[in-house]
Order: C-alpha cells, then sequence, then structure tokens
C-alpha cells in the first residue's frame, strides 16, 4: 500500500505506530533522530512521513527536516506529530508544507484517516502533474486481426511480471501504446510512468535528466529515474541514447541505484524498465554504436508491434477511434465511414503506421463537410487522380504497357492489395471481388500470387519475390 517513515526520538512510540500500520498493509522505516531520518529519505524516498517534532540529541528539529524535504522532496506528504503541541507549532508547520498535525496522545483511528488521506491527495497531485506533461495518454488496445490479437497476447503474459521488455517496429505502430498498456495492467498501474525520449534530449544533457543533479546553490533537482520510482520508466527509441550514458544505465539495471550529476550519495530506485527501438540493433552493435551487454539487460522478453500494413483489417476499427476521440478532444464532426472510405483506407501505403492514420482523420474532420458520411473523395488519394468523375488516370508505367501485360498488373496488384486487407482471408477475398472462390485461387496461382504466415496472420505476396 505504501511505504511509510516514521520518525520520533522515543522508541516505544514509533513502534507502536509501526505496528499498527503494519497490521492496516503498510510497509514502514523507523528513525530515532534526524541523521537517521535523512539518511532513510536519502536510501529511498518514502511514500509518506510521520514525524515528531521534538527530537532529543539531533541536529536539526522536526521543523528543520520538514523545510529540508518539502524542498528537495515536495511530493512527499509530511503528518507532523508532538506532545508539545499548541496552535502556533501547528499553524508553523501547515505553512512549511505539512499534510497535517496531530497532537500526542493521538487516536489511532484519526490517524490512519489522516494517512489514508495524505496519500490519497500525494496520488492525485502526482497524477495531476503527469497529466499536465502530458502523460496520461491512452493505454487503450484496438483491433481484431490475428497480428493485433497476437501482440496482445503477449503483453498480457508480461503484465503481472518485472521482466524487462523490448519493442521492436517501425515508427508510429504503437510501442509506446504497448508500454503503457503493460504498466496500466500490471501491479504498478498506480505508480508512475515516466518516459525518456532519447531522441530528443540533448546528449550533453542525458545524464543531468536522467538522473538529476546536486548543487549547492540550487539544492537537489530530480531526474526522471527519480520521478519513475516504483513505477515504470519507458526508454524510447533507446537506440539514440548516447554510449557513455548507455554504461551508466547498465549500471543502474544491475544495481538499482545511482548518482546524481554533482552528488555523492547513492540513490537507491526501484524501477521497471520498458524500452523500445525502430532500428536493428545487432547492426548499432557490430558498429560500435550499442553496448551488446546492455541490449541482452533490456531485451529479456523481446515483443514486435506490427505495423499498420499487417493489420490492415483493423484499420477501420482505428479510424473511427480516431473520430470519436477527435470528437471529445477537439469537438470536431462526428462523422461516420462511407464503405468506399473504408475500402479506401485499407488499401493505403501507411509508411507512417497508426500515427499517419490518425493525422490523416484528424484533417479530413478539419478541412471537410461538417455532416454526413466521409467518402473515398475526401481521402488524401482520391485527390491525385484528377480528370472527370468516375475516371481515373493511369500511372506512367501502366499505360506503357500492352493490354495483357497491363491487365495481368493489374490483376495481380488489385488481389495483393484486397487478401492482405482481409488479412489473408480468401473466402471474404473472393466474396468482395466477385469471384468464385476455385475460380479466385485458379486466378491466383496463374498470376504467381501466394499466401503464407507472417505476424500472426496471413499476407500475400509474389511467388520468387521477398516477402
Amino acid at each position: 500500500m505504501g511505504d511509510i517513515l516514521i520518525t520520533d526520538d522515543e522508541r516505544d512510540i514509533r513502534e507502536l505506530i509501526s505496528e499498527i500500520l503494519i497490521d492496516e498493509g503498510y510497509t514502514t522505516r523507523l528513525a530515532g533522530t534526524s541523521d537517521e531520518c535523512m539518511a532513510q529519505i536519502a536510501a529511498e524516498q518514502p511514500a509518506l512521513m510521520i514525524l515528531d517534532i521534538w527530537l532529543k540529541d539531533s541536529n536539526m528539529d522536526g521543523i528543520d527536516i520538514l523545510k529540508t524535504v518539502k524542498r528537495d522532496h515536495p511530493e512527499i506528504p509530511i503528518v507532523i506529530i508532538s506532545g508539545h503541541g499548541n496552535i502556533e507549532i501547528a499553524v508553523a508547520a501547515i505553512k512549511q508544507g505539512a499534510y497535517d498535525f496531530i497532537e500526542k496522545p493521538f487516536n489511532i483511528d484519526q490517524l490512519l484517516v489522516v494517512i489514508r488521506r495524505a496519500m490519497e491527495t500525494s496520488r492525485l497531485r502526482r497524477e495531476n502533474v503527469q497529466l499536465r506533461r502530458g502523460e496520461s495518454q491512452s493505454a487503450e488496445m484496438l483491433g481484431d486481426s490475428a497480428a493485433f490479437r497476437t501482440l496482445k497476447s503477449q503483453l498480457d503474459k508480461v503484465t503481472k511480471s518485472n521482466g524487462r521488455v523490448m519493442l521492436t517496429g517501425p515508427a508510429g505502430a504503437g510501442k509506446e501504446i504497448a508500454a503503457r498498456y503493460i504498466h496500466a495492467n500490471s501491479n504498478r498501474a498506480s505508480a508512475p510512468f515516466v518516459v525518456v525520449n532519447s531522441a530528443s534530449i540533448e546528449p550533453e544533457r542525458m545524464e543531468e535528466v536522467l538522473f538529476g543533479r546536486e548543487d549547492a546553490g540550487r539544492g537537489i533537482e530530480h531526474g526522471l529515474l527519480e520521478e519513475a520510482n516504483g513505477g515504470v520508466v519507458y526508454f524510447d527509441e533507446i537506440a539514440d541514447m548516447p554510449l557513455g550514458t548507455q554504461s551508466k544505465i547498465l549500471r543502474v539495471l544491475v544495481e538499482q541505484r545511482f548518482q546524481r550529476v554533482g552528488g555523492n550519495d547513492k540513490v537507491q530506485v526501484d524501477l521497471r524498465v520498458i524500452s523500445s527501438t525502430n532500428r536493428d540493433l545487432s547492426a548499432a552493435i557490430a558498429a560500435g554504436m550499442f553496448r551488446e551487454e546492455l541490449y541482452h539487460r533490456l531485451n529479456v522478453v523481446p515483443i514486435a508491434v506490427p505495423s499498420l500494413e499487417e493489420r490492415r483489417e483493423d484499420i477501420p476499427l482505428l479510424a473511427e477511434h480516431f473520430i470519436e476521440t477527435c470528437n471529445k478532444l477537439q469537438g470536431l464532426p462526428l462523422r461516420k465511414l462511407a464503405e468506399d472510405a473504408r475500402a479506401l483506407l485499407q488499401t493505403m501505403l501507411w509508411p507512417g503506421n497508426v500515427r499517419q492514420l490518425k493525422n490523416v482523420v484528424e484533417r479530413v474532420l478539419i478541412l471537410g463537410e461538417n455532416t454526413g458520411e466521409i467518402t473515398a473523395k475526401e481521402l488524401p488519394n482520391s485527390e491525385d487522380g484528377g480528370g472527370e468523375e468516375g475516371r481515373i488516370v493511369l500511372a506512367g508505367g501502366l499505360a506503357t504497357l500492352p493490354l495483357r501485360e497491363a491487365r495481368e498488373l493489374f490483376e495481380r496488384e488489385y488481389l495483393l492489395t484486397q487478401i492482405n486487407r482481409f488479412g489473408g482471408n480468401i473466402s471474404r477475398t473472393a466474396a468482395f471481388v466477385g469471384m468464385e472462390r476455385s475460380a479466385l485461387h485458379r486466378k491466383l496461382k496463374s498470376l504467381g500470387v501466394v499466401t503464407t504466415n507472417k505476424a500472426g496472420g496471413r499476407v500475400a505476396y509474389i511467388e520468387g519475390e521477398d516477402e
């Protein structure tokens, strides 16, 4: 439920509070002096502190500790307790950032209520920070294709473990959503999910951003790894991380601790690591651009995220989801997809994958009509043909061929597209193109088109060509 640091110079008091909290399902740590308290915080940040005002044989009293902790770790809620309480001390504690003040001898039920409220307030504050930083993105996984079902099955198997996962796949395929799905369905779901965008951080600032820094003038600045403590850190496009930082991340994976830039003390963290890449890390290792040992540490469970090309069946479902999202978040028209638009979307090229599909849907909603169905004419590819309605302009290469060769080339490309659109399902393809299944099989054989299993589904390709 949470790790609570209890600091009180009276051993009986701190042990009594600890026993009560342990019975309630919390874990506790104890400190009898200010030095012990600060050492405990430096070793690992607690979820909450219970702090006595008066500490015998200590260099700092409770108010001094409160000021220091709130300067360096403002997210930690602190409940002040004291047997010498008066209204002035209570007001001073609240002004310095204490969550609440309880006077000894305290009522156990009252203390538990305050602790529960403080923990809940801390959780909500963290969620609000994440919302402001744009980190509370959707972890919803959508799809019904064979490739998608294979992906989701693999993700479901790793959600309950702490194993490191490496997600591979092209840019825009949804690797971050897959990582968020793992986090949202794990036992760390209530803890932070922190993204480290390796490509967008300047190499010379990478270590400061990750590990934080200590400065005599500015105090302690926390890095992303400390923010992720207890939760998940997601290294997006890990291949772009500088070599020097890679060696330090390797040490963090082994020890689960690190030093801030400019600091001497070790900071202990509890992290689950998920990473992603759209590059061939084996080639990067061979070129001396990526550390092989780090690769093996991160690649405990490799999961491939399929491209949109490999899950064309899911395109209408994803497009409709993006229409609903744009309506809710931006107030754009809530329109339906016409059948010709659904078909065209499934046959278009998507080098930018799911991200590109989302952008196309948003563009159509902004520039298109406010009512009625979205038709194929509104989609980008439908505007390239020009000419009169009902006519198409032949591609240059096709227009130079004799009729028989042009027809064969068209039929091959058309049927390849339709089979892949329907996930390799010959029956559905035959129904759509208006052919008997046996006739379609004969046609495919004459054109040299075959199907094979790939990414959990079936895809069509031309026999003799690379898949």
